[in-house]
């Protein structure tokens, strides 16, 4: 129940960032949308100089482990490693080379994608075709009413029983980013062995990654959103991949308990190749494979496309939220270690609302009195 609400606020809050974008909702936000959660800095540019004394700014790598350790349920990555354990590492790399390629570990191209990549081609698409690719996967119109009746998303009491209807309260956007996410999240159902908290955390890091690099893209960069959020989403499977791999040598070798240090580093260090080869396989267009190499090392910070920065901005404010939601960072910490990138104050304080955003309690129903 817990993974299902977790999804179902996390998709919403990733369609409600492209419909809210989009000229079609703009009316509505316009009639609908609350004031923004007041930044923790009236000037971004000078919040480091003016951060009080006691709070430490994190820097990406800080967060990151961070990040690891709550996912892999640690206090503190190990640093000392036996010789068996880094020949599992090296095991590990040699096997994520071609893991991509592989049915045991390769996200296959969702079967709506294409259809859902020429509707983003297409700005005549109807709400009718839409409706229809929905209709053709039963998951999918499960999630889409879900979302459709979310505090994001429900203007009255009345629940939203019909795909049609939902489709006219979420906009072409919202419904295609509905799709994007919907037809990847069943890779994340995956069995985290001694991690049991991975798989949800990676789930809970990419959908905020997504709905993060979505604004930036349309916010900063004037870069398309759709591709912003195939490129959370993406980066997010590759960690899954990676994760399901080391597990797999470790497994071959059960005398050796499953190091939490071996795998975050591979995270680090083969999750963005990872997610070059995914998208390679599904087809994703060159801007995107672009953004992907950007997240590399090997391509300076000046290099990077405008894709690559909104996804490193994405992710690294996507991992802020996650510690902060978990209580591993404190709200003030996680503000002042966000990184900027070109974001007004007040965009700044809407992302940090929609990617802190908590489930409401279902009200109780009142008793009624006997007569």
């Amino acid at each position: 129940m817990l993974w299902g609400l977790l999804s179902v606020v996390v998709v919403a809050g990733i369609a409600a960032t492209a419909w809210s974008l989009s000229r079609r909702g703009q009316r509505r936000r316009n009639t609908r949308e609350e004031p923004p959660t007041e930044w923790v800095f009236s000037a971004p540019e000078q919040a480091k100089a003016d951060t009080p004394p006691e709070v430490k700014v994190l820097g990406a790598d800080a967060v990151f482990a961070k990040l690891h350790e709550l996912a892999l349920s640690v206090s503190q990555l190990g640093s000392t490693l036996s010789t068996d354990h880094k020949a599992i590492a090296a095991a590990s790399t040699d096997a994520l080379q071609d893991a991509a390629t592989q049915d045991r570990y390769a996200p296959r191209r969702p079967t709506l994608l294409p259809q859902l990549l020429r509707a983003m081609n297409d700005e005549e698409v109807s709400r009718r075709e839409l409706v229809t690719i929905i209709a053709r996967d039963p998951s999918l119109v499960g999630n889409l009413l879900k979302m459709a009746n979310s505090p994001f998303y429900r203007v009255s009491h009345q629940p939203v029983e019909s795909i049609d209807r939902a489709v006219v309260m979420l906009g072409n956007d919202g419904i295609r980013s509905l799709i994007a996410a919907s037809l990847t999240q069943p890779i994340f159902q995956v069995a985290g062995g001694d991690f049991p908290r991975f798989p949800e955390i990676a789930w809970e890091h990419t959908f905020r990654s997504a709905s993060a690099t979505v604004t930036h893209a349309a916010i900063v960069e004037k870069s398309d959103p759709f591709a912003a959020q195939l490129l959370g989403l993406v980066s997010g499977l590759a960690g899954i991949v990676v994760f399901r791999v080391v597990l797999d040598q470790y497994e071959a070798r059960p005398e050796l308990r499953p190091d939490a240090g071996i795998i975050a580093s591979l995270l680090d260090t083969q999750s963005a190749g990872i997610a070059k080869r995914i998208a390679v396989t599904w087809g994703l267009s060159d801007r995107i494979l672009a953004a992907l190499d950007d997240q590399t090392t090997a391509v300076a910070a000046d290099r990077h496309t405008t894709l690559g920065r909104s996804l490193s901005f994405g992710r690294l404010t996507a991992a802020l939220a996650v510690l902060s939601i978990n209580g591993s960072i404190d709200d003030v910490t996680a503000q002042i270690s966000m990184p900027v990138g070109g974001m007004p104050a007040i965009e700044l304080g809407r992302l940090w609302k929609r990617l802190t955003v908590e489930p409401e309690a279902p009200k109780k129903k009142k008793a009624s009195s006997a007569r």
